[in-house]
C-alpha cells in the first residue's frame, strides 16, 4: 500500500488540474450511472481520486462514501468538496481490500478506473458482491489491456520497480467479465466506445 500511495501522492496535484481525456465519453457515463440512482441511495466509490465524480453525482443520492489510497488525493477532494458547498460526500483514505462495512450497506458501488490497479480484482470484485443490498449495482470503468496490449505484461513491472508507474494489472474485456458474473453479478450495461478504450460497465448483484 505504502508505494503506490506514494506513486499517487506525487502525481496528485497535476492529476487534480488535467482536463477529461474525453469529455464526451465522460457525461455519457455519469448519465448512464445517474440513471441507476434515486435521492435515498447510499453509494461507496473507491479509488475515488480527486473527488470530482462523487462530487458531480452527490446531488442525486443521500450519501456518498468515497475512498483512495492516497492522502493527497483525499486532501483535495475535501477542499473540491468545501468549495462546491457538497456535505454528503465523506471522504477516507482506505483501500477497497482495507475498507470495512457491513454486508448489503450500499445500493450503488462505484470502482471507476481502479480494477486494472488492482493486485486481486477478483478479491476486490467479491467484496463489492457482499457489500452491495440485494438488486444493488457495481459501476465500473475499466481499461483491458490484454485486449490490445499483452505485451504490457512486461513492461509495466519495470515501470512499478522504478517507481515511474503504479501496478497495472492486464486482462482482457472477456476475463473482467468472467470475474464480474462468477462474484453473482449480471452485467445490466456494457459500453466500450472504441478499440482500447476503457470498458464501462454496470452490473446488477442477482446472487
Amino acid at each position: 500500500m505504502a508505494l503506490s500511495s506514494k506513486f499517487w501522492d506525487r502525481v496528485a496535484d497535476r492529476y487534480s488540474k488535467s482536463p477529461v481525456p474525453d469529455e464526451t465519453v465522460y457525461q455519457k457515463k455519469l448519465q448512464v450511472t445517474r440513471q441507476y440512482f434515486h435521492p435515498g441511495m447510499d453509494v461507496l466509490e473507491f479509488g475515488c481520486g480527486t473527488g470530482s465524480t462523487a462530487i458531480t453525482h452527490a446531488p442525486y443520492v443521500n450519501h456518498i462514501q468515497a475512498i483512495d489510497i492516497s492522502p493527497r488525493m483525499i486532501e483535495i477532494a475535501q477542499d473540491k468538496a468545501e468549495v462546491a458547498n457538497i456535505e454528503n460526500v465523506s471522504f477516507e483514505r482506505a483501500t477497497i481490500e482495507g475498507f470495512s462495512a457491513p454486508d448489503q450497506t450500499f445500493d450503488v458501488v462505484l470502482g471507476l478506473s481502479i480494477l486494472h490497479l488492482l493486485e486481486n480484482k477478483e478479491e476486490a470484485v467479491s467484496k463489492v458482491h457482499k457489500m452491495l443490498k440485494p438488486g444493488g449495482f457495481f459501476v465500473s470503468s475499466t481499461v483491458c489491456l490484454g485486449d490490445t496490449m499483452k505485451w504490457f505484461k512486461a513492461i509495466g513491472p519495470i515501470g512499478k520497480f522504478l517507481g515511474v508507474m503504479p501496478l497495472v494489472k492486464v486482462f482482457s474485456v472477456a476475463e473482467l467479465e468472467h470475474s464480474l458474473t462468477t462474484a453473482g453479478l449480471k452485467i445490466d450495461h456494457q459500453w466500450q466506445p472504441g478499440k482500447g478504450k476503457a470498458v464501462f460497465i454496470v452490473a446488477k448483484k442477482v446472487a
